[in-house]
This record gives C-alpha cells, sequence and structure tokens, in this order.
C-alpha cells in the first residue's frame, strides 16, 4: 500500500478516485482525473520546502542501497566483517559488475519493516561499520577497482558501545584513509546524509546527491532542540541548516545533482537507479583517464575547497583596519556635512499655534 505524506494527501485523493473509476471501467473519468492528477503533481512537487524535502529522503518507501545494487548490479557478491571485532549489518559491500565495469559497491542500509530496522540498526553503523567500509575500500586499491559510496544514515550510532570502540577514531580514520587512496572514488547521498556518519563514507573524486536527499550537519530535530529546545521549530532549522541538494550545490559543496522522478524516487525506482547508473558510469569514464597521481592531487584540492579562508599576514590586517576606520571617519564627515547644510536652510514658519487658527478664522469670516 502506498504511503503518501502530508503534503500529498491531495494526490491520494485523486489516486483513489482513478482506481475507483478503473473498477467502474468508466475510461473517460479516468484520463480526466489522471490529467488532473499530473497537474497536481506539478504544483506540489515544483513548490517544495526543504522540509518537505528532507520528508521525502525519510520516507519509508525511497529505494535503500540494497534495492539499487538490484538494480544497477551484475553478478555481484557480498562482502563480510571488519576483521577485528564484527560484521556490522548497517554497512553492506558488494563486489561486482555496472554495466561493464568492474565496481566495489558500498552503502549504509537502514531497513525496512520493525524486524529490519533493528537487524540493520536503522542504519547507523558502529565503528566496526566504519571499519569494515575502509577494509574493503583498501581492497578496491590493491586490485584497482572503483568505488562506489551510497549515503544513507540518520548517522553514526551514538550507543555506548560505540564509543566504547572508539567511534570517533573510526571515523576520523576514514577520513584520513579515503583521501589518499589510490583509486577512483564516487560517492552519492541517495537519501539521508547525517553528520559525520555520512561523511565516513563521502570522501571521494565526486560527490553527488539525489534530488530528494539531504545533507546535514546535524538532524534538524537536533538542531531545534539545541538552540530553542523546541520541537515545533523543526522547519525553521531545516530551513537555516541549508540541507538540500539545491542549496549543497549553489554552495558548491557537492559535485552534481541526480535527478529522480519530480514524484519521488520511491514510486519510480527503476528510473531512479538507471539515473544513478548512468551518473556514476560517466565520472567513472573521467575519472579512469586520469593518472594515479592526478586523481589524488585533484581530490586534495577539492578537499581544501572545503570552508574557503584566506591568509594574512598581520601587517596586512592591521592595513586593512586603518584604511576602513579612515573610510568610515569620511563617511560620518560627509554625514555631519549634509546635517550642517540642512541646518542653515532657513524655512519661514509661524512661531506660535495661535497665530495659525488666527488664520484660519479670518478666513473663514471673510468668505
Amino acid at each position: 500500500m502506498a504511503i503518501y505524506l502530508e503534503f500529498e494527501q491531495k494526490l491520494k485523493a485523486l489516486q483513489d478516485s482513478i482506481d475507483s473509476a478503473k473498477i467502474r471501467n468508466d475510461i473517460p473519468a479516468v484520463e480526466i482525473l489522471q490529467a488532473e492528477l499530473e497537474k497536481e503533481v506539478k504544483t506540489v512537487f515544483s513548490n517544495l520546502t526543504p522540509y518537505q524535502k528532507l520528508q521525502l529522503a525519510r520516507h519509508p518507501d525511497r529505494p535503500y542501497v540494497l534495492d539499487y545494487v538490484r538494480i544497477i548490479m551484475n553478478n555481484y557478491y557480498e562482502i563480510h566483517g571488519d576483521r577485528h571485532f564484527a560484521d556490522d549489518k548497517s554497512i553492506v559491500a558488494f563486489i561486482g559488475y555496472i554495466g561493464k565495469e568492474k565496481f566495489i559497491v558500498i552503502g549504509e542500509q537502514k531497513g525496512r519493516g520493525t524486524k529490519n530496522k533493528l537487524f540493520r540498526n536503522f542504519g547507523m553503523p558502529n565503528p566496526e561499520g566504519y571499519r569494515k567500509a575502509l577494509r574493503i575500500a583498501k581492497l578496491a586499491e590493491k586490485f584497482s577497482i572503483p568505488i562506489l559510496f551510497l549515503i544513507d544514515t540518520p548517522g553514526a550510532y551514538p550507543g555506548i558501545g560505540a564509543e566504547e570502540r572508539n567511534q570517533s577514531e573510526a571515523i576520523a580514520r576514514n577520513l584520513f584513509e579515503l583521501s589518499s587512496l589510490k583509486t577512483p572514488i564516487i560517492s552519492v547521498v541517495i537519501g539521508e546524509g547525517g553528520s559525520g556518519g555520512a561523511l565516513a563514507i563521502g570522501v571521494s573524486d565526486r560527490l553527488a546527491m539525489m534530488r530528494y536527499s539531504v545533507f546535514s550537519v546535524i538532524s534538524p530535530e537536533g538542531c531545534a532542540a539545541i538552540l530553542w529546545n523546541d520541537p515545533s521549530m523543526v522547519e525553521t532549522a531545516t530551513q537555516a541548516l541549508k540541507i538540500t541538494a539545491d542549496d549543497l550545490k549553489a554552495l558548491n559543496l557537492i559535485d552534481k545533482i541526480i535527478d529522480e522522478p519530480m514524484i519521488g524516487a520511491h514510486r519510480e525506482k527503476e528510473k531512479t537507479a538507471e539515473s544513478l547508473k548512468k551518473y556514476v558510469l560517466e565520472e567513472y569514464q573521467t575519472l579512469s583517464q586520469l593518472s594515479i597521481d592526478e586523481l589524488l592531487k585533484n581530490r586534495f584540492e577539492k578537499l581544501m575547497r572545503y570552508g574557503a579562508f584566506e591568509e594574512k599576514t598581520i601587517a596586512e590586517i592591521s592595513n586593512e583596519t586603518i584604511e576602513n576606520s579612515e573610510t568610515l571617519n569620511e563617511e560620518n564627515n560627509l554625514i555631519s556635512e549634509n546635517e550642517n547644510q540642512a541646518d542653515e536652510v532657513n524655512i519661514e514658519t509661524p512661531n506660535d499655534l495661535s497665530e495659525i487658527m488666527e488664520d484660519i478664522s479670518n478666513s473663514v469670516k471673510d468668505e
């Protein structure tokens, strides 16, 4: 049964009417209602707010990593374990083919239904999950196989056990190691990219996002709780955080927005998967033309462009401060001169309100 979000209720009503018309075999009604549905889809999905896009990114029917693997890969084989502690089920990895190209695909799997969500820990990896991802990435490097990371997590698991096993070190180690891995890396946010849990498999030569995915330093709910202590401020937090694909592309923090059907990836999974496959193969063709030295150089420069800054000496800062101060003084002097000129203008006005009233009274008598 299809799940409709709050802002999709008109679509649900129209779809229900179409289904009823089909049962009655009322073809003219189906055609009319179908046209209305298409019009409503354009109206609703052309004006989505950041919070509505967040809801789509979290949609329970949205395609997960395993869905994409089954559609875009062939002759694939799953790889397990970190060889130190355990096989984290929230991180899945496969070796196989995308088209005619050999790939290793590593991603975060949320799981559907209560049983699978618990089995996959709601897509929140433990340290062993990130170490598993790094071990398999090193395997890809050894055999010169390109890597596709598929990001979809609320964040790294914050449990006591995870902290005891050094969650922060596992994430930091991935950031460090992946930045110099000698094989092409492509990362795509397919749903929710939550904080360090997403960054741990987000260091890459190409970083893209699906149209209705999000990438954030903190969940909007967490932001609203910290800043306002008010759950009702979650929409304001979503807007302020700039977490949508459009926002991040405008800030040059991602390389590409991968289009998905206007009505959402969860309604046309095959079409969405084909868009993802096309992007991955096109980008790999570009990356495969580079030497390893060029690949690493470009990756390093890409990472250094995040959070752009400019270095200046103390003398340069002092000179700029003096120049700004002089400019400010000139502006203040100009304002003072204008005020003085205004004061010098003589405007004849009655000195007493009684004079005004007397003039009005005399003019009335004359009439």
